[in-house]
Order: structure tokens, then C-alpha cells, then sequence
């Protein structure tokens, strides 16, 4: 069994296989490299649908507070370039404080220049007062770029954040936009599991034996933490 961030000694699910000689497992490999390509392919098509989806007219005239109290336009956020990544961040939870969640998603977005190469600009969105984002981020070491959307319909008017009876009233997710000229298209968003592509611990993970080790846990991700509150994992303990 292995020590869980909380505390717990709940252990992953073990690994079942049987072992195997070389030419059983390259027979294995073999089929599941078939299943995996017909997986690309699809992935593939279902990136074309998205690409070909119509788009909206960004009409309304957003407030950001970037860092040092600079404020920003939707349009501005571009910075020059034609596309815009918005990662949008939850606010604070209850017994967490900043969502570690998002806080995990943030510490995968890889080097921004070669999204910049592809002219595309990448910008994390809180819904928390400047103030308390410039701090979060300070602590968290982050440099992609953060701006607040305190006090605006940005999060309403994109479904991050729902009605108040939901039993999830905000959500993380990411959306694309497109800028033509000084006009701002609306294309695409996606949350909850639909970011699961952007974290590239979890695609890590996914490609050893023991995968995400979620199983044993009645809320797969509750042993996600903010990167420097993680207790140091015993492992075979």
C-alpha cells in the first residue's frame, strides 16, 4: 500500500496482468496499436468537425485587470495575434481555497512560444478579484499570463459559471476565439473532462500499468493538491 497526499493508505488498483514471453507481448502490442490508430483517426475527424464549427460575434465590451492593474479588452488579450486560448479558472472552494483542480491544469500548459509560433495567445482567466489573482499566482511561480474578470458577465455569458442552485456552480473549462480585424469571433469551449487532452500528467499516467490510480477514490481527483502542498508519497509503505 502507498501513503495518499491526504494521509490515507488506500492503495490504487494492482496490476493484474499475467506475465508474458516476448512474442505474446508483441502480439498484444500489435492489436492494441491497431485500436490506438483507429482512436488517432477519430480524434483526427472529430478536431476537423470542431475546426468547422460556426461561430458567434463577441459583442459585449469585457473588463480585464492584468497584473499591476493594466486594463484589458477581450480584444486585447490577442496581443495581436489571431487566436485566443481563455483557460478559465474556478473560483475559490470551500475548505480549498484556490481550486487545486485548475491549479493542476495551469502547472500542465507547457512553454507558450510555440502556441505564439502558431499565432495563438494563451491567458488564464479568474473570476477572484485582481488583487487576490496576482497573489495566487505569485505563490503558484506561474508566468503564463493571468488576468481577472471580477466583476463582469464573462464567466456567465461563456457557461463557466451556472445558476446558484447547481450543485456545481462553476466549472473549469477552456475556450477559443478568433480575431478578424477588431472583431472577435466566438468558436469553441469545452469542460469538466472535456479539457482531459490539456493535462499532460494525466496522458502520462495513462500509459503506464497502474494509470491515474483514481479508482479506490469516491471523488477520482480528491487527491489532487496545489503542487506545494503535496506530502511526500511513501512509497511500498
Amino acid at each position: 500500500m502507498s501513503c495518499c497526499a491526504d494521509g490515507s493508505t488506500s492503495r490504487a488498483t494492482a496490476t493484474t496482468q499475467a506475465p508474458a514471453d516476448r512474442a505474446q507481448w508483441l502480439a498484444a502490442r500489435k492489436a492494441l496499436l491497431e485500436r490506438e490508430k483507429e482512436l488517432t483517426r477519430a480524434r483526427d475527424a472529430v478536431t476537423r468537425e470542431r475546426q468547422a464549427l460556426p461561430m458567434l460575434t463577441v459583442d459585449t465590451d469585457y473588463t480585464f485587470i492584468a497584473p499591476g492593474g493594466r486594463r484589458l479588452s477581450l480584444l486585447d488579450l490577442f496581443e495581436g495575434r489571431r487566436q485566443l486560448i481563455t483557460y478559465h479558472f474556478m473560483g475559490s472552494l470551500e475548505g480549498y481555497g484556490w481550486c487545486p483542480i485548475c491549479s493542476f491544469w495551469v502547472d500542465n500548459i507547457g512553454h507558450l512560444a510555440h502556441l505564439h509560433a502558431r499565432d495563438t495567445t494563451l491567458v488564464v482567466v479568474s473570476p477572484e478579484p485582481p488583487a487576490e489573482t496576482e497573489q495566487f499566482v505569485k505563490r503558484m511561480g506561474w508566468t503564463v499570463p493571468f488576468v481577472s474578470c471580477h466583476g463582469t458577465t464573462f464567466y456567465e455569458d461563456f457557461h463557466v459559471r451556472l445558476d446558484d442552485d447547481d450543485p456545481e456552480p462553476e466549472m473549469p473549462g477552456v475556450s477559443t476565439f478568433l480575431r478578424e480585424g477588431d472583431v472577435v469571433r466566438y468558436a469553441y469551449s469545452t469542460y469538466r473532462r472535456g479539457s482531459d487532452l490539456l493535462n499532460n500528467t494525466y496522458n502520462y499516467l495513462d500509459l503506464t500499468p497502474l494509470g491515474r490510480q483514481e479508482d479506490h477514490l469516491e471523488d477520482k481527483m480528491d487527491w489532487v493538491r496545489h503542487h506545494d502542498d503535496y506530502e511526500e508519497m511513501v512509497i511500498g509503505s
